[in-house]
This record gives C-alpha cells, sequence and structure tokens, in this order.
C-alpha cells in the first residue's frame, strides 16, 4: 500500500517571522553529552521501573500515571499553554501539517491523545484541503527550522463503544482516539461537541500496550506527549506496528533531551522550579506536575528512542528536533 501525502498547509510567514528567534532561537548542531538534571534510580527487576525518579512495580505506575490524569484532566489544556507559552500549539501544528500531511481517505489512529489536540487538528486539516486544494505552499523557514536536526536512517479489533464526533467531512477518512484515561477523554468529547463536531472520529478507552483495534487497519499511528508516561515502550512500540498497514505511517511527538547547554540548565532550572508551582496554581496540583517533569528526564534520548523504534520493525526511522531539542518528532514506516 502506498501511503500519499498532502502538501503542508499554508502558514501566514509573518505570523511567526517576528517571533522566530525567541521561539525557536538560532539553528545549532545536535551534539552534547546527556546533563539532565535525573537520580540514578535504574530499576532492579523486571517487574520495576521508573515513575519520575522513583522506582516503582510497573503496576504501580500504570495506577498512579492514571492517577496523574485524571487529577489534570480539566485543567491540561491551560497548564500546557502556560508551562510552554503556548509553544506546544506550534509543535501540534508542525506535526500535523508538515510532517503527516494526510489526505483524504487516511485512517488515523491518535494513541493517547483524550483531548482531542492532534484528532481535531487532522479534521481541520482534511477540511482545510478538500476546500482548498492548492495546499502547496511548504512552511517558512522561520517555522520548518524550529532547530531541527534530523536523526540517524533516515478498526478496532474489539467492540468497545465508539462516541461519534467530528468534522462534516466524508465517511471516508476517520481519526480513532484512544486513551487508557476516561476522564481525558471525557475533555476530549466535550471539546468535540462545542466545536460542532459530529462525525469522522471515534473515542476507545483502551491501553497503548494492547490496543483495542485491529491488524494492519490504520495508515497512520500518532502519539503526542503520551509515550514516555507508557509502562512498557517497548510493547506500545510493538502495537502501533501491529495495527498499522503496510506502509503506514508511526508518528511521535514527546519532549527529549536539549541539545544546547546554556538553553539546558534554563530550562531545567524552569522545569523543576516553575512547572510545579504553575501547576499548584493553576491546577492545584504540585505532585502531578513534579511527575511531568521527571518522567521527561527518564525518558531515552533521541538517538536510544530512535532504537527502539526501529527494534519494534520500522523502516526509514528519523527524528527531528523541535525548540533545540526541547521536544522532538520520531518518524517510522511500517514497510
Amino acid at each position: 500500500m502506498e501511503f500519499k501525502m498532502a502538501a503542508p498547509m499554508k502558514i501566514c510567514r509573518a505570523c511567526f517571522s517576528s517571533s522566530r528567534k525567541f521561539l525557536f532561537g538560532p539553528r545549532i548542531s545536535a551534539v552534547g553529552t546527556r546533563n539532565f538534571a535525573s537520580k540514578d534510580t535504574a530499576p532492579q527487576s523486571e517487574d520495576e521501573t521508573h515513575f519520575g525518579f522513583e522506582n516503582v512495580s510497573k503496576a504501580e505506575k500504570t495506577e498512579r500515571v492514571h492517577q496523574v490524569f485524571s487529577n489534570v484532566a480539566d485543567s491540561y489544556d491551560t497548564m500546557n499553554d502556560a508551562m510552554s507559552l503556548g509553544i506546544h500549539r506550534l509543535w501540534k501544528d508542525y506535526f500535523m501539517q508538515a510532517m503527516l500531511k494526510p489526505t483524504p481517505g487516511t485512517r488515523l489512529l491518535d494513541v493517547a491523545g483524550g483531548t482531542g489536540d492532534i484528532a481535531f487538528r487532522f479534521l481541520d486539516y482534511i477540511n482545510h484541503l478538500k476546500q482548498d486544494p492548492e495546499f502547496t505552499e511548504e512552511w517558512p523557514d522561520e517555522i520548518r527550522w524550529s532547530g531541527l536536526e534530523t536523526g540517524e536512517d533516515a478498526i478496532q479489533r474489539g467492540d468497545g463503544d465508539p462516541e461519534g464526533a467530528g468534522q462534516t467531512v466524508p465517511v471516508e477518512q476517520h481519526v480513532t482516539v484512544c486513551d487508557i484515561n476516561e476522564d481525558m477523554l471525557r475533555v476530549g468529547k466535550k471539546r468535540a461537541k462545542q466545536r460542532g463536531i459530529q462525525s469522522g472520529i471515534s473515542w476507545v478507552c483502551g491501553n497503548a500496550e494492547e490496543l483495542p483495534i485491529a491488524d494492519d487497519s490504520m495508515d497512520a499511528y500518532t502519539i503526542a506527549f503520551g509515550i514516555r508516561n507508557v509502562t512498557n515502550v517497548d510493547q506500545a512500540l510493538d502495537e502501533a506496528y501491529r495495527v498499522l498497514k503496510p506502509g503506514g505511517r508511526f508518528l511521535c511527538l514527546e519532549f527529549s533531551e536539549v541539545q544546547n547547554s546554556l538553553l539546558r540548565m534554563a530550562y531545567d532550572r524552569y522545569s523543576f522550579d516553575v512547572i510545579p508551582v504553575l501547576g499548584d496554581v493553576i491546577a492545584g496540583d504540585w505532585k502531578s506536575y513534579k511527575y511531568l517533569v521527571e518522567s521527561i528526564r527518564q525518558f531515552p534520548n533521541q538517538k536510544e528512542f530512535s532504537a527502539m523504534i526501529e527494534d519494534a520493525g520500522f523502516s526509514l526511522v528519523r527524528h527531528e528536533n523541535l525548540s533545540l531539542g526541547i521536544a522532538a518528532i520520531h518518524s517510522g514506516f511500517k514497510l
């Protein structure tokens, strides 16, 4: 199967040119060693894993992560804006418009996407593409740059209970949002209703490590800021490979290793000293955001995670750094 890609959405150059340096800084080569503030908490057995800087059983991590996202669900989007100064919106726009570039008829599985951020962008992109087939302008350099560095090399299986929502789009394209947390899905469904979305999207409660999705059924698999919270990342990658059609694409947007040493020091200070306080003020939850910060430091760096994606069977694996590695997009194909 050939997975066709549309051209990216038109973006107003003037909207971003003045803020390019503030948001992204100059292009810098991806070099340097891993110096994140983290604790030496290597799991002592196969049944242990990380929960932030703690060692816990895998079962306990699953339960505690579930509780974290139940706690933050209602304030999740507000906190994302506060923590990233809104930059996460640009990252997600680039993720959809310049990386995935779906075409009409694409069947997308968005995992850990309960609040709908990626799903809504998918539907919006398809809508705009159908209304204006002249979506051929590349992203301007000011946005496309984003501190990018390329890495090496470059429905349902069960019954489920998907509830419809979706833009006014033809039936053939569809996004299935799968999230393990019911509270996050509740927020996403509410947002879909507020947007007037009535078809083209399904909401499924399921675990990334055991997806309720049929083999070889999806054109694309996306996961944004969710993979580091999975207990068994290898299993989640195996599941992503299983549900994709031959030729299907895996795309992951995740916080990663900052490449610039000065930015890394400032970012660590902001992360550990400011973000938990914001969580306390905005969401009334200091501990959950402390975990989220620590979980970023414990996640494999760009090259390590790329190797894990390759081990799952994906081909043409590569990554692109955003904002000097604060986040990274990982890509691979099932060939």
